[in-house]
């Protein structure tokens, strides 16, 4: 009981910032709006904070996958026709 008063040991940010990334932690949480009990907007979050290693080892590597952070996940992507590359041209000039 004394250590939940008066704790023996003082944890630094970077102590804590070790044990998140080597345990891993969850936050989950729901945001709904209702009005007249109509629901209007849900938010939902759910965020993970872990290590590389850590992630690996529950099953997630989405970041292999993805293009945009690695380049075995670009050369693995198809080459765009040239009617997709003109249409992706027009959508960035209009801005949509």
């Amino acid at each position: 009981m004394a250590d939940l008063v008066a704790p023996s040991r003082t944890y630094g940010l970077v102590d804590i910032l070790d044990r998140v990334l080597d345990k891993g932690l969850v936050v989950v949480g729901d945001i709904k709006i209702n009005l007249a009990n109509v629901e209007l907007l849900t938010i939902q979050v759910r965020l993970l904070i872990c290590s590389i290693d850590k992630a690996e080892q529950i099953g997630l590597n989405w970041w292999k996958t993805d293009p945009r952070l690695s380049t075995q996940a670009q050369h693995a992507m198809p080459k765009q026709t040239p009617a997709a590359s003109a249409a992706s041209q027009q959508e960035s000039r209009h801005g949509s």
